[in-house]
């Protein structure tokens, strides 16, 4: 009998006691014996199946040489990075869906994974049950890998498809996303590009091998966006999305940020809706690679965790190290980036032409909205400084 033990019974924590129990045989077979959930640590006791599995003693989960695997739920950076800490130095592996903590201290946790024989994992913290972090380091192994980018947030990819489909102003396409489970009371992490910038961090660190500070990741959400440009952008042949972008820069550089982007209607991405994500990995070998599934979700997120705590005790010997450097040299602005741009501006053509010189017009009416050639992102805020500008995005080519 092999025994585990999870950190918080929220989501995702009562999604892992569920997968362990309901998919017993399948896991069984693959392991060779059964896999049990021991204990689970808990901040409050409460009835259910699970109460009498509960205590609030961390301790004895640290001091429980039964216990091979810890699956971390918590969340944030506080209690769950000392926990796990705490796990990987008394040599037990530990298994997280915790995206803040990997993108702010992955590093440092898997170079204690590491001196200690043990493995931290975290293919649920990108994606959900989308299967992202394995292919990336070890399916795509020998590419050099260009570009990583993205729908990451299910809650912004479901509020754009409402405004899209429906018409209905951002506002009121948030309280429908609440209202259904699918956006928190406080959605700000996922509204504002938060929750997609840890993410993208993550997929920079692997794809690049480099740590990417979240601090100097632009983050930019869709809580701005009018539906006038959503409207603008789908009658000319484009959708806007929310994506994340991880991208290396000629000479060697590299930059990640996220924003909203106009994409034309004929790109896979295009048609990504509701609570759906996708991550498109460019490699120099493979070209463009897309994965496509629900990014999050008790179930699905649940799935990858415990597909990872099978993979800490199938690994022996263990499977060749995955982490990335601490040395985040090279990191440059996405204003480095060339790409086209897409501007509403309260003015004339005329206005836009003298601006950028030759532009593709999508709407006159008063305000005029255009695509500008490829140009940089300073050369974008350079020449649009004398123009009232009312929206800008880029535009994915």
């Amino acid at each position: 009998m092999i025994q585990i033990a999870i950190l918080g019974l929220g989501t995702v924590g009562t999604g892992v006691a569920k997968v362990v129990a309901e998919n017993a045989k399948q896991i069984e077979r693959k392991l060779g014996e059964p896999l049990q959930v021991k204990t689970v640590l808990v901040r409050h006791f409460k009835d259910g199946p699970y109460r009498q599995l509960m205590t609030d003693d961390f301790t004895k989960v640290e001091e429980d040489d039964a216990i091979r695997v810890v699956v971390e739920t918590i969340g944030g950076v506080g209690a769950a990075y000392e926990y796990t800490r705490r796990a990987l130095l008394a040599g037990k592996h530990v298994v997280t869906a915790n995206k803040q903590l990997v993108a702010e201290r992955g590093c440092e946790l898997l170079e204690l994974a590491r001196k200690k024989g043990v493995s931290y994992l975290f293919e649920a913290s990108v994606g959900g049950g989308i299967p992202i972090l394995h292919p990336l380091t070890q399916c795509m192994a020998a590419n050099r890998i260009d570009e990583v980018y993205g729908i990451l947030n299910g809650t912004t990819n479901y509020i754009l498809t409402r405004m899209v489909r429906s018409g209905a102003f951002f506002s009121d396409a948030l309280r429908e996303a609440q209202a259904k489970g699918y956006a928190e009371a406080d959605p700000t992490a996922d509204v504002e590009g938060i929750d997609a910038g840890r993410k993208i961090c993550i997929l920079a660190d692997l794809a690049f091998g480099h740590q990417v500070d979240p601090a100097a990741v632009p983050m930019e959400g869709i809580t701005k966006l009018s539906l006038r440009d959503v409207k603008v952008a789908q009658r000319a042949g484009y959708r806007i999305k929310l994506l994340g972008r991880a991208v290396r820069l000629p000479g060697g550089g590299r930059t990640a940020y996220v924003a909203p982007h106009l994409i034309p209607e004929d790109n896979p991405l295009a048609s990504v809706e509701d609570v759906f994500n996708a991550v498109m990995v460019r490699g120099n070998a493979t070209g463009d690679v897309m994965f496509y599934g629900k990014g999050a979700g008790e179930l699905p997120t649940a799935s990858a965790c415990v597909a990872d705590v099978m993979e800490c005790l199938q690994s022996s010997p263990r499977r060749e190290e995955i982490g990335w450097s601490a040395d985040g040299e090279g990191f440059q602005s996405p204003q480095e980036l060339h790409t086209r741009y897409y501007f509403r501006i309260e003015g004339s053509l005329t206005d836009a032409a003298m601006a950028f010189g030759q532009v593709e017009v999508l709407s006159e009416d008063g305000e005029t909205a255009f695509l500008t050639d490829r140009i940089s992102g300073l050369e974008a805020r350079q020449q649009s400084r004398f123009l009232n500008v009312l929206a800008c995005m880029r535009v994915l080519a």
